[in-house]
């Protein structure tokens, strides 16, 4: 592949965002290109990948992240990309350069300070945050699942309580002290994350809380829809909304949060629900800095704007892929949904597109292919629906199926970023870790 600048300089494709489809990608565009004539880079605040449809399980304790994640600097000398460590703050469209945040430490020096990156060609795929609606209290007193972080953190503070409540009990066998966790939005996050704490309680007995089993948690989920999982056919979220309820959730449709406080969350019909642990899983937006990063075009919930080849609308050497790109195909009135199939269908898309841009190639647009999806409870049910653009429907999988094709899914994302060989030694030796380690991860 020739060199395309006249400078003699290597062409830059930078991407911004280790996520899904960022980790695809840079895996993809550094083993397809030749580093004495490409530099691929990818820049991401955090030193290590994990899969964020993992990130509950991650939470609840029931999944080791050490095992799990993936270290860029590994991977990045295997696979031919460099890995910068920092935090996009701003795009120079005009130098064709981005602006990374200074970086710093616990005590707040500096480690490295503001510094620019030049690009030839960029790709934004930050990912999304929660979107908290401008409700009071929310960004103070709830936690959410974003990153592996927030999942420790949780998993941290959901252990506190099981320890102060088991204390409670040696002291006083009659105690009615329980953990209460209100869990705020019915979507996948919301409902996975409720089913996998009590796969959690149930585990605990073994692990020095003799006294404390799943009677002592109350899971309250609220959803401010008529009902959860509303991307589901109505027949399969109400077959997980049984499922919840047999397994102890309170699930609470129709519910419409107004504040939340330090030990309680309020809602529209007056009533206040305590809570030891407030999490937020009610929807996604973009990041503050994306609003209008650049001059490019974004939506009102900071999302990129893009074309059907995934280009931002206002400079086609800046892409944009999952959940921080906003593209509503022809003939649809919704964007492509924020899913992991997204990102790494759009990433696909995005290393043939650049391909073509080099090779002064049409581009190809992106076709969304949707393959249904899926939600698990932990180890009791697997529910959702696949191949959903099939005519006339949907077909509707449970039970055992659903959970070969839910851990398929992973095992694909594993297989992309590892190639075939470490990809199935790792799948291998994930079963071999299911008997091995221990059920909880605790610290």
């Amino acid at each position: 592949m020739p060199r395309t600048r006249a400078d003699g300089k290597k062409t830059q494709i930078v991407v911004v965002g280790g996520g899904a489809g960022g980790l695809e990608l840079v895996t993809k565009l550094g083993a397809h290109f030749p580093r004495q004539d490409f530099d691929i880079i990818l820049v991401d605040r955090n030193p290590t990948h994990i899969w964020k449809p993992l990130l509950h399980e991650v939470a609840a304790g029931s999944l080791d992240a050490n095992l799990d994640e993936v270290g860029y600097r590994g991977h990045a000398y295997r696979w031919g990309y460099r890995y910068f460590d920092g935090a996009l703050e701003a795009i120079d469209r005009e130098a064709q350069q981005v602006i990374i945040a200074p970086i710093r430490d616990e005590d707040g020096s500096e480690v490295i300070g503001r510094h620019r990156i030049r690009y030839d060609y960029l790709v934004l795929a930050v990912g999304s945050v929660s979107n908290d609606f401008g409700i009071a209290g929310v960004k103070d007193h709830c936690l959410a699942l974003e990153s592996r972080i927030d999942a420790d953190r949780f998993r941290r503070k959901l252990l506190n309580q099981c320890l102060r409540v088991s204390r409670q009990m040696v002291a006083d066998p009659a105690s009615d002290a329980t953990v209460k966790v209100v869990i705020v939005g019915g979507g996948a996050t919301g409902v996975e994350l409720a089913a996998e704490l009590y796969s959690a309680a149930d585990a605990l007995g073994y692990y020095g809380l003799e006294v404390f089993d799943r009677q002592r948690l109350q899971v309250t989920l609220l959803e401010a829809g008529p009902r959860i999982l509303p991307l589901l056919p109505e027949k399969l979220a109400a077959a997980a909304h049984a499922e919840l309820e047999n397994l102890g959730v309170h699930v609470r449709p129709g519910t419409q949060v107004v504040a939340a406080t330090p030990e309680a969350i309020h809602v529209k019909d007056g009533n206040i629900i305590p809570a030891d642990i407030r999490v937020w899983a009610a929807g996604v937006k973009g990041a503050e800095f994306l609003n209008g990063i650049g001059g490019l075009e974004t939506t009102r919930n900071n999302q990129l704007l893009v074309k059907d080849t995934l280009q931002t609308t206002l400079d086609d050497r800046i892409f944009a892929i999952g959940d921080c790109a906003s593209y509503t195909p022809p003939g649809e009135t919704r964007p492509i949904p924020p899913r992991a199939q997204a990102a790494h269908q759009m990433a696909q898309t995005v290393f043939r597109n650049i391909n073509a841009l080099i090779a002064a190639k049409p581009l190809r647009p992106f076709v969304y292919e949707d393959k249904g999806s899926l939600v698990s409870l932990a180890r009791y049910s697997t529910v959702g629906s696949l191949m959903g653009n099939l005519v006339g429907g949907k077909m509707a999988i449970e039970g055992r199926l659903a959970r070969f094709v839910y851990t398929s899914l992973y095992r694909m994302h594993l297989i992309a970023i590892h190639g075939w060989l470490k990809g199935l030694f790792l799948i291998l030796m994930g079963h071999v870790n299911q008997v091995v380690r221990p059920k909880l991860k605790l610290h």
